[in-house]
């Protein structure tokens, strides 16, 4: 689905990353931590085809319009409904409006949102928010899902709500996911396997976890498992020691 090989990033003489190298299977669900300042960010917008790289190669077994990215802050436009922005991507591949808005309207009842499409964003809550910037990125079907710390601004209720409706459609539709994290817990409850990044610049891969837990997933279910507290812990510990560590 994706591979990144030997790739270095940056914006300047020093790169920000440097060797990297990372795999995102056909389904699977892929986080990548590390310290502030490590890449992670610029690692998802050279994926998104956003940066060049400096070196190295990045391998996408997908066409571009295949790829979905949610961000931080969320894209809806304050003129048009909740229907209506979910509906846009579709709009500009060429769907026909009524099929669209036909075809947004069931992801918002996906997403928990039905009865709500004739609101505007100014109207929605910052969750509601929230779905339907994902029920935007998710109705264009996208092959692999990069996501920016979608959910950091959310209380733990709304996160945890928001992130069992992804792992159902993402779980259900075989999507492949890259997230970037600074929640460990969250890694760990949602992925198949989480990368940890060293401190930059010139930051590497300094760990892979591979998380054993089956799917279907509930990403607080989960984290009754005994495996899942000394897996947290190593994780934990690694960060805190890449973080301490000079930088090269």
């Amino acid at each position: 689905m994706l591979e990144v090989l030997g790739l270095a990033l940056g914006y300047g003489a020093t790169p920000v990353l440097e060797g990297v190298d990372l795999k995102v299977g056909e389904g699977e669900f892929v986080s990548l931590v590390g310290p502030s300042g490590s890449g992670k960010s610029t690692l998802l917008r050279a994926v998104a085809g956003l940066l060049r790289p400096l070196g190295g190669e990045i391998r996408r077994e997908f066409p571009m319009e295949a790829l979905g990215f949610l961000f931080q802050e969320d894209a809806l436009l304050p003129w048009r409904t909740a229907r209506e922005n979910v509906a846009l991507g579709l709009r500009i591949r060429g769907m026909p409006k009524g099929k669209a808005l036909e075809e947004a309207e069931a992801w918002l009842g996906r997403l928990g949102l039905s009865g709500l499409g004739d609101r505007y964003p100014h109207q929605l809550s910052g969750g509601q928010r929230k779905r339907v910037a994902l029920a935007q990125v998710l109705a264009l079907r996208p092959r692999l899902l990069l996501m920016d710390e979608p959910f950091s601004s959310l209380d733990a209720i709304l996160r945890t709500q928001i992130t069992r409706d992804l792992l159902a459609q993402v779980e259900g539709e075989g999507i492949a996911v890259l997230l970037v994290t600074h929640d460990l817990e969250e890694a760990l409850a949602l992925s198949d396997r989480v990368y940890l990044l060293s401190k930059g610049p010139r930051a590497r891969i300094a760990q892979v976890y591979p998380v054993p837990f089956p799917r279907p997933r509930d990403p607080v279910a989960v984290k009754a498992d005994p495996r899942f507290g000394p897996l947290f812990r190593r994780l934990w510990q690694d960060l805190e020691e890449v973080s301490l560590c000079a930088a090269p």
